[in-house]
């Protein structure tokens, strides 16, 4: 297994942003109900409820209402899970365009979900932060 990175500069140099081709959505499911439909990209228990983020075709499959439509954007380098600063860099980058984004962490890699409108735009300013960081 690759080690994790913790350095800044290693992880903003090597980040190598990935975009996800299917678009993803955020549902709420009560948590009052078992949710026993497809596995989830993510999921996040709140008291309002359970947040999942599923592709937009498996909530529309289950007739989940959407909250919010996004492309997924992965960093594929190896971030420790203890390393500082990474997420503050790449959302400021994506602050300064004007871009919002939505995160979160794998134990191996960063995620970040964007609006559907922003993709690409979120692309290029976290390639252009990669670049310069680059040695």
């Amino acid at each position: 297994m690759t080690v994790a990175i913790q350095a800044l500069d290693q992880l903003l140099s090597a980040m190598q942003p990935t975009l996800e081709p299917e678009v993803y959505v955020y549902c709420i499911w009560p948590l009052d109900k078992s949710w026993h439909g497809p596995l989830p990209l993510a999921t996040f228990k709140e008291k309002e409820g359970l947040t999942l983020v599923l592709t937009e075709q498996q909530a529309t499959e289950y007739q989940l209402d959407i909250l919010f439509r996004a492309r997924w954007i992965s960093l594929t380098v190896f971030s420790d899970l203890e390393a500082v600063g990474l997420t503050a860099a790449f959302s400021t980058a994506l602050a300064a365009s004007g871009l919002s984004c939505n995160v979160f962490a794998g134990a191996f890699h960063d995620h970040i979900l964007v609006p559907v409108h922003q993709a690409e735009a979120a692309m290029q300013a976290l390639q252009q932060l990669q670049q310069s960081k680059a040695y």
